[in-house]
C-alpha cells in the first residue's frame, strides 16, 4: 500500500497496524524522518504483525519512483488539491496501481473549503497551499482521464472540523494560541482518543452536510487484450 503525500504519518501507521507492507511518500524529509523513527518505535513495541513491513520514501507525486503496477492500494488523502499538476499525480496513481488495484481518494469538500476561502486569504494563498476547490464532479472526471473508475459509494467525513476551520480562518488561520481555537482543538483531539458516543452520532449527522472531506474511490481495471494478443498467447500455449 502506498500513502502518498503521508505527512505525519497516520494512515501508514494504521495500515502497518492491519498488516500491510507500506510505503509512506512525500516531499518533506523532515516529515519523513519522523515516520521513519514511528515506524521503529511501533516495531520495538510490538505493534507490527508478522509478515508486515514499512519504509519511507522521498519523492514527487508527480513522478513517482517506483515501477509500474507496485501497488495494490493507494491513498491519496488530503494532497491532491496542493499540487498545480494534478491531473499529472492521478496518471501517476494510475501507473503505480495494479490492475484491479484501488485507489482511495480524500480532498476538502466544496461547501467547507468554499467558507474557509472565503473567511480567510492566509488559508490557501501560501506556498504549498490549497491551489484549487473541487467538485465531485470535477475530481471523477480527471479520475476517468487518469485511467481509473471511480466505484462504490462516496461519502463525507470530520464533519466536527469544518467549525474549526471556519473559527481558525475568522480568528487567524495560524493563531494556534488563540482561546477558541484552543479550546475547540482540545475538543476535537480528545474526541479522537475517547470516541464518545455522543460526538460519534452528531459527526455522522454533520457529515452529509458539512463534512471537511470527500471521499472517492476508484479502481485500476484491466485493459482487455487486442485479439491479436489473445491469439499469439494462445499459439505459444499450445
Amino acid at each position: 500500500m502506498l500513502d502518498l503525500g503521508c505527512g505525519a504519518g497516520r494512515h501508514a501507521f494504521e495500515a502497518l497496524r492491519r498488516g500491510a507492507h507500506v510505503v509512506a511518500l512525500d516531499s518533506d524529509r523532515g516529515e519523513l524522518e519522523q515516520v521513519r523513527s514511528m515506524f521503529a518505535a511501533m516495531g520495538a513495541a510490538g505493534e507490527v504483525p508478522p509478515g508486515a513491513a514499512a519504509a519511507a520514501v522521498s519523492g514527487d507525486a508527480t513522478a513517482m519512483p517506483f515501477p509500474d503496477a507496485s501497488f495494490e492500494r493507494v491513498i491519496a488523502a488530503e494532497v491532491l488539491e496542493h499540487i498545480p499538476a494534478d491531473q499529472q499525480a492521478m496518471r501517476e496513481i494510475a501507473r503505480v496501481l495494479r490492475p484491479g488495484g484501488i485507489a482511495a481518494v480524500t480532498i476538502p469538500a466544496w461547501l467547507p473549503e468554499r467558507i474557509c476561502w472565503a473567511l480567510s486569504d492566509a488559508y490557501h494563498n501560501v506556498p504549498g497551499g490549497h491551489v484549487r476547490i473541487y467538485t465531485r464532479a470535477e475530481v471523477e472526471a480527471k479520475l476517468r482521464r487518469a485511467g481509473l473508475t471511480p466505484a462504490g459509494p462516496h461519502h463525507h467525513a470530520h464533519g466536527l472540523h469544518s467549525p474549526y476551520w471556519w473559527l481558525k480562518c475568522a480568528v487567524g488561520v495560524h493563531d494556534d494560541d488563540h482561546p477558541a481555537a484552543r479550546t475547540y482543538h482540545r475538543l476535537l483531539v480528545w474526541d479522537i482518543m475517547k470516541r464518545p458516543a455522543a460526538t460519534r452520532w452528531a459527526e455522522r449527522a454533520l457529515n452529509p452536510v458539512i463534512g471537511k472531506s470527500l471521499v472517492v474511490y476508484a479502481v485500476k481495471t484491466p485493459v482487455p487484450e487486442a485479439p491479436a494478443r489473445v491469439e499469439g498467447l494462445a499459439r505459444a500455449h499450445a
